[in-house]
């Protein structure tokens, strides 16, 4: 009667939920953003999470900010931020 097609407006709100679901994160990067004052902790706390030997993982601190892990699950990413700020590092999940 008023020109509406009741099709296109049950069709909107699916498409919506459909793209909210989609954008969620599933893979996240854990970057180093400073060592602190423990920057020897903190290597070594690197160096036991990422499998690097010394100088790499004193190099990967020296060059903060940089990512410590990439493309890992959130639990993964909740537990290196816990490890690395106990040692005394200051990390961002992204």
């Amino acid at each position: 009667e008023f020109g509406i097609d009741p099709t296109a407006v049950a069709a909107a709100p699916a498409a919506g939920a459909g793209a909210a679901a989609a954008a969620e994160q599933t893979e996240f990067d854990v970057v180093l953003t400073s060592a602190g004052s423990a920057k020897l902790g903190v290597i070594k706390v690197v160096k036991e999470l990422t499998g690097l030997g010394l100088k790499e993982a004193k190099d990967l601190v020296d060059n903060a900010p940089k990512a410590v892990k990439e493309k890992v699950s959130k639990a993964e990413a909740d537990e290196l931020k816990a490890k690395l700020e106990a040692a005394g590092a200051t990390v961002e999940v992204k």
